[in-house]
């Protein structure tokens, strides 16, 4: 293998893994294939997006060498810019959720990284109490009311940003096809930003348009609620149907998913505990709502024969402060 000379050269080419030990165990008639997005260098799908963002935003001389690269995250966004940043010799500061593991918080900050709680800035804090957490709402406060008054800055804004997408359609995609030889039928995919499942998602249709796109939303127990107000949440996963339509990051290709699947908090833990021990394989919350989809989506007597690839986007390894992985926690 060649020296690399930088980490951007080691993002994508995430391998495929058929999860062969859960396939026998439940007697599943349909391959159900795994993109471990893990294998990035700093464990996420959310390498990708943080390059390509990086990189269009220096072509098209919106940042500039002193400037302080600025976002706003559930976590793995803000790790893969923070390292991104350091690499290329930018500062870093981030406006992180509440509610993140706290393995987040100190992996930015190794990397040099400022992270900032959303509650600590009072403008966005504002916002969110009086919108009950509209993160979209909250990033255009963020942006118009605090970053628009910086200079020297570059705001990220991966809600908005079509470099999001983008990469997702020229590498994921085009890896997904490749290491499948074209032998795919559903692609499945969680939805934050919505960049993975519209730009994978738009490539794939692109090559066989009867490939069916499954899109991932948190079920309605795992959404803060007046009978639930603080529940466990997908960590990174957001609704994008039965939601006022600003509240729908524009990175969200709407036309491009042929089902929503809703996925609970539960199902994603139970189920990320159980492939660990099936196949070997540490993943986080989203991944386990990931599999979790995908192995339902299997066990559907239309599906018998067919592939199914779902992408897995982060590592456990961050989640172990959580309950993810706690046993005696079952809802």
């Amino acid at each position: 293998m060649p020296v690399y000379k930088s980490i951007s050269e080691l993002v994508g080419k995430t391998p495929l893994l058929e999860l062969t030990g859960y396939e026998k165990k439940h007697s599943l008639e349909a391959k159900v294939l795994v993109k471990l997005e893990y294998f990035n260098p700093n464990q996420s799908v959310k390498d990708r997006i943080a390059l390509s963002m990086v990189e269009d935003a220096e072509k098209k001389g919106l940042l500039k060498p002193g400037y302080t690269i600025v976002e706003t995250t559930s976590g793995n966004t803000g790790i893969g810019l923070a390292a991104i940043a350091a690499s290329k010799g930018y500062k870093f500061r981030v406006y992180v959720q509440d509610n993140v593991s706290e393995e987040r918080f100190k992996v930015i900050q190794a990397f040099g990284g400022t992270t900032i709680k959303l509650s600590e800035e009072p403008v966005v804090d504002k916002v969110l109490k009086e919108t009950g957490g509209d993160f979209v709402a909250a990033i255009n406060a963020l942006r118009s009311e605090v970053l628009s008054k910086e200079e020297n800055i570059f705001f990220v804004d991966q809600v908005s940003n079509p470099a999001n997408p983008a990469i997702h359609f020229s590498t994921t995609g085009p890896e997904i096809w490749e290491d499948t030889k074209g032998e795919i039928d559903i692609f499945v995919a969680n939805v934050g930003t919505g960049g993975t499942v519209s730009g994978t998602g738009k490539f794939l249709k692109s090559k066989n348009p009867n490939i069916k796109v499954v899109a991932i939303q948190p079920g309605p127990n795992s959404l803060p609620g007046d009978a639930n107000p603080t529940p466990e949440e997908i960590t990174g996963v957001h609704p994008f149907e039965g939601v006022p339509d600003e509240r729908i990051p524009s990175t969200m290709d709407r036309n491009i998913y042929d089902e929503k699947f809703e996925a609970e908090t539960i199902d994603a833990y139970l189920t990320a505990r159980e492939i660990a021990k099936t196949d070997g394989i540490l993943v986080g919350t989203s991944s386990g709502a990931a599999v979790y989809a995908a192995v339902q989506l299997a066990k559907r007597p239309e599906n018998k024969g067919k592939t199914i690839v779902a992408v897995l986007p982060d590592t456990g390894l961050r989640y172990l402060s959580t309950n993810l992985f706690n046993e005696d926690y079952v809802g």
